[in-house]
């Protein structure tokens, strides 16, 4: 929905692959943003990503969000990026990223460079709107969605005396944890009567800026993105539970996909203090295949395990 896989693949040295929205069904799943969730990967490799990828892609008459295109077909990865375009975002290099992180990102670039890639700088102004975009949006739809789990109609039904409103409060204060409650309370409050235009509807706004802000940088002959997945290294277990809003702020490199629909892959690109660094393609819509592609010839020119001088 934000980066959900891309985020923890790069925590954990593997693969997250967010395909374009559309590309796989979501029927059967609880919805949570609706115009935001992805069915995405994990895998080991960028290969192993992409076959699971290949194999859960394709319209689904029971989804009307899925869209009727051609099956998603591997394709191999070239032996070099020569004749390929990367563009890399000035706005995702801020100057309080993470050194390790940075290190990282520059050794794939040099060797993306090595191998023949056109490297530019680019710019994606409204980029730095994302994570707050984001936080207004999906708490927004979340309210909506998960307004069904009362206890009445779906869901767990926790047994309370007294009237139906109490009925509700346990059964969603029981069933829904600290995070799902928090998000409903925003979603609610940003949806209610004086503030759904304040809020909601300006995060639309700039929704439409952010995702022509990509439009515009892959019209200009750019063929993909190269850019930091997350902000720092893993954090510690428990290290930022009682800040939720770092928590957040540790999506913005990730959720601007999921707002523009666009297809996205995290590689692990490298180690710092022994903690694995990742680095994030991002592509035009529907080109998966295209941008799995160059993805698995840097993962092959790239040992993953090396550590990075910060």
């Amino acid at each position: 929905t934000g980066g959900s896989v891309r985020q923890p693949a790069s925590f954990c040295g593997i693969v997250g692959v967010k395909p374009t929205y559309g590309r796989v069904s979501r029927y059967g799943l609880v919805a949570f943003g609706s115009s935001l969730d992805c069915v995405a990967v994990f895998g080991r490799t960028v290969g192993d990503a992409e076959r699971v990828l290949a194999a859960v892609a394709g319209v689904d008459p029971r989804d009307a969000t899925t869209l009727d295109r051609p099956p998603l077909r591997p394709l191999p990865a070239p032996a070099s990026f020569e004749g390929t375009t990367i563009g890399v975002p000035r706005e995702y290099f801020p100057l309080d990223l993470h050194p390790g992180v940075r290190a990282g990102c520059a050794a794939a670039i040099a060797r993306m460079r090595a191998l023949g890639a056109r490297i530019v700088d680019v710019s994606l102004p409204h980029a730095r709107y994302a994570v707050p975009t984001y936080y207004i949006i999906a708490p927004a739809e979340a309210a909506a969605n998960l307004a069904r789990f009362d206890g009445a109609r779906y869901g767990a039904r926790v047994a309370v005396e007294g009237d139906v409103r109490a009925l509700y409060r346990a059964t969603r204060g029981q069933g829904f944890g600290p995070e799902v409650r928090r998000r409903i309370l925003v979603g609610t409050y940003v949806l209610s009567a004086g503030y759904h235009e304040a809020y909601y509807n300006r995060a639309q706004a700039v929704r439409a800026r952010i995702a022509a802000d990509f439009t515009s940088v892959f019209a200009s002959g750019v063929d993909f993105l190269f850019t930091p997945t997350t902000p720092t290294p893993a954090f510690k277990a428990g290290e930022k539970t009682d800040d939720p809003v770092a928590m957040y702020l540790a999506d913005i490199f990730v959720c601007s996909a999921n707002l523009a629909g666009l297809p996205a892959v995290s590689i692990p690109i490298g180690r710092f203090e022994g903690l694995p660094v990742g680095g994030q393609f991002m592509a035009p819509h529907f080109e998966e295949a295209a941008m799995l592609a160059q993805a698995a010839t840097l993962e092959r020119h790239l040992d993953a395990t090396l550590e990075v001088a910060a």
